[in-house]
Formats: C-alpha cells, sequence, structure tokens
C-alpha cells in the first residue's frame, strides 16, 4: 500500500482528502461548549434533589400532588423551587401551573 502524501493545498487538506465535512461529529463534553463552572456541583444537587428520596417522603409528594390536580414533578418542583408546600388553598398558584403545563405540550 501507498503512504500519502501529506502535503496538501492552501486549506489544509492533504493529497487525497476532498475537503468535505468530518464523518464524524466532534466529541462534545456533557457541560457543553462553554467551562465546565459549577457544572458537577449542580449534578450532585440534582440528583440529591430528585434520586435520593426516601420512598415514604415520595409517596406522601405523589398523594398530595394527586389531591391537588398535579403531576409528582410539578408539586416537587414547587417545593424545591419556592420553598413551600402547596395546599388546596393556593388556587391561584395551581391554576398558573396547570396553565404552564398546556404551554409546554404546544
Amino acid at each position: 500500500m501507498r503512504e500519502r502524501e501529506t502535503t496538501g493545498d492552501a486549506n489544509g487538506a492533504s493529497v487525497g482528502h476532498n475537503g468535505g465535512p468530518p464523518l464524524e461529529q466532534e466529541h462534545r463534553p456533557e457541560w457543553g461548549d462553554g467551562g465546565i463552572g459549577n457544572y458537577f456541583y449542580w449534578k450532585a444537587a440534582h440528583r440529591a434533589a430528585w434520586h435520593n428520596v426516601s420512598p415514604g417522603i415520595v409517596m406522601f409528594r405523589l398523594r398530595k400532588a394527586e389531591r391537588l390536580g398535579l403531576t409528582y414533578e410539578e408539586y416537587t418542583l414547587e417545593i424545591l423551587e419556592r420553598g413551600r408546600h402547596l395546599q388546596i388553598e393556593d388556587v391561584a398558584r395551581i391554576a398558573e401551573i396547570k396553565a404552564a403545563r398546556s404551554l409546554k405540550r404546544r
């Protein structure tokens, strides 16, 4: 087999290369194109908030969410974002969450 020449044209393509795009996409790290920043801290916090919850707490939140007409994720996100448990009296906030749900589906 012949070795290809490594000298190329002005565009940097070697002899025998058609100058087309690469066949495989470049590797993109989990945290995206920017710097790594606090990526691993956020990942650990997300895991702690969503995956390390005891079964009793999950069942409590699930029953409460069903009673309010919300999903488990919506109810839990409200606790994590605002730091309070929704009550039946929170009609306006529950309506906002349900309205946002219909906007997401579009």
